[in-house]
């Protein structure tokens, strides 16, 4: 065995200071938060991309629904139209993407009630199928929140507990990222009422 050389002591010991600082640790987190906006981003864009057909669709059964199609397609538009990069994340923007898309969720809610008046509607394979795939799309959505969520989570506590958070203020300097929150937080806290 050979003996440690006195003048790799200071390379040892700046290798094991480093090794914990998030000098890997917080750029990989934040490529995660990238990865995972991306995903949100990615499936409310699959979620726009089924409502031309879906309101096509009704509107051939119920055209005379056409308020309730028009906020639709006029939902749609905004939703899209709002859009955000991983380097734009400020609670202000958020609260703005998040407004359009709740906007988007309620405009589709109007129209399944209209649907549901129109029993020969609903036994239409196509209307059916894209239901299914717009179901399965909210909760994709859901899931890739979910992870965003945790992304931010795991990439904030790197940036603001030690020793991670010492390196990065000095080198790095990256704020905290906001949290994808609701719009409309008061009212989903409280417990819905029903009423027979």
């Amino acid at each position: 065995m050979s003996k440690l050389n006195i003048s790799s002591i200071p390379v040892i010991f700046i290798v094991i200071t480093l090794s914990g600082c998030g000098i890997q640790s917080i750029p990989t987190a934040l490529n995660n938060v990238e990865a995972a906006w991306s995903e949100v981003l990615n499936q409310y864009k699959r979620r726009s991309d089924l409502i031309p057909n879906l309101v096509n669709i009704v509107k051939g059964y119920a055209s005379h629904e056409k308020e309730t199609l028009q906020a639709v397609v006029e939902a749609r538009a905004k939703a899209t139209q709002t859009k955000i990069n991983t380097d734009q994340l400020t609670p202000e923007l958020m609260s703005q993407f998040s407004q359009a898309q709740a906007g988007l969720g309620s405009a589709l809610s109007r129209l399944m009630v209209v649907v549901e008046r129109y029993p020969e509607l609903k036994a239409n394979t196509n209307f059916r199928d894209l239901q299914v795939q717009l179901e399965g799309t909210e909760n994709r959505i859901t899931v890739a929140r979910n992870r965003y969520i945790q992304s931010i989570n795991a990439f904030n506590n790197l940036v603001t507990v030690p020793p991670t958070s010492w390196y990065n203020a000095i080198f790095l300097q990256h704020d905290k990222k906001p949290q994808f929150s609701l719009e409309n937080e008061d009212k989903v806290k409280r417990a819905p009422e029903i009423e027979f």
